[in-house]
Formats: C-alpha cells, structure tokens, sequence
C-alpha cells in the first residue's frame, strides 16, 4: 500500500516531466560552456595583451558581464537583441545558450587570465631562449601548464552555470525549472514537485564536485 501510495505520488509521476526539463538544462549548459571556453580563452589571453585596445576592449567585456545578472542579460538577448536590433526571433534555446556562452566566458577569462599569470615568468624566457616566438612559448610551454591548473576552476564554473540555467525558465525555455512549473501548475502538487527539481540538480552537481575534489587533489600531487 505504501509502495502504490508513493509511486502514485507527484515525487513518481513529475520525473518523466523533469527529466525531459534536464536534459534540455544540460544541453544548454554544455553547448553554452563550449563556446563559453572560446569566448573566455579569447579575453584572458586578450587581457594579458600588451596592445592597450585589446586589453581594454577585453576588460570591458568582462567588467560588464561580471556587473549584470544573467536574467538581465537572457531578457536582453531574447527580447532585446533579437527582436529589436536585429530583427530575428531566435528561440529561447538558443538564447539561453548564447547567455550562458557570453556570461561564463567573462568568469573563464579570469580564469584563463589568472592561470597564464601564475606560471613562472622563467618558462616564457625558457620557450624565448629555445628560438621559440612569443605564440609558440604561449602554445608549446605556457598554455599546457596553465590549462592543467584551470581544470578544477572550469568544473566548478560548470556547477554554477548548471544552476544559473534555472532563470531561463522566464524566456520559455523548457528546463527542469519550466517543466516543473508546468507540472504544478496542473497538479498543484508544489512541494513534491520542487524536492524533486532540488534533488535532479544535486544528482549532478554533487558527483561533479566530489569529482573536482578528487581532481585537485591528485593535481596537487
């Protein structure tokens, strides 16, 4: 009776909803975070430039991402950019992507930045010593070095743009948090339907951190 009770319960009958809101949260993240790399490896090396336009373009990129939430910057790609500049309805898939790319890639620039800073100024004169040019040392010698030490940074930006993805919901796309939101909408069933939501993020953000920990450790070593 007990077991009939519980698998009748919103707990059960939600999942199937949820799931679906998932994997659309997950895509969005991973597609989002791949262009953010790009974007974010783009504006730490650009802020370590010596070219004071480049640097200062760079700067203000990060600078003004970093000061805007990422609701305001989804609201303005979806509804502003889209509509009002340039005239196309792009889905709300693709700018919650978009939000994710350019918001996390301000946060990877950091990164990038400061792990390129942190290797000893000897292994440049070491690449430039070798015959190496400046693009080559930073290819050959400085970047391996550095990107092993952005790989816990970069897992810990995965978990928090995991969860920023939870505010695309107001643009219509059809995350865990909308599905959810359908769901009790219906049912009424808020309570059960939201501890599931809660519990579908922490089945992958607490293996991803307990992952991270394991990582750095052995980094560290």
């Amino acid at each position: 009776m007990i077991y009939t009770t519980f698998m009748d319960s919103a707990y059960v009958q939600s999942l199937p909803f949820l799931i679906d809101g998932l994997k659309i949260t997950v895509m969005i993240t991973v597609i989002g975070l791949f262009f953010g790399m790009i974007i974010g490896s783009l504006a730490g090396l650009g802020k370590l430039s010596k070219n004071k336009f480049i640097r200062g373009f760079w700067s203000v990129y990060v600078e003004v991402v970093r000061g805007t939430p990422i609701l305001a910057q989804a609201l303005f790609l979806y509804y502003g950019v889209s509509e009002d500049l340039i005239g196309l309805n792009i889905t709300s898939f693709t700018a919650g992507v978009i939000a994710i790319a350019v918001n996390a890639g301000a946060y990877i620039a950091e990164i990038v930045r400061g792990a390129v800073y942190s290797i000893d100024k000897g292994q440049h004169e070491a690449g430039r010593s070798m015959g190496l040019t400046e693009n080559q040392t930073m290819r050959y010698i400085i970047w391996p070095q550095a990107f092993k030490r952005m790989i816990p940074p970069l897992g810990n930006q995965f978990i928090i743009s995991l969860k920023d993805t939870s505010v695309f919901s107001v643009i219509v796309v059809h995350d865990v948090v909308f599905m959810a939101k359908e769901y009790y909408n219906t049912t009424f069933e808020i309570f059960e339907t939201l501890v599931m939501v809660c519990l579908l993020y922490l089945c992958i953000t607490v293996p991803t951190a307990l992952y991270l920990n394991r990582l750095e450790r052995k980094l560290d070593v």
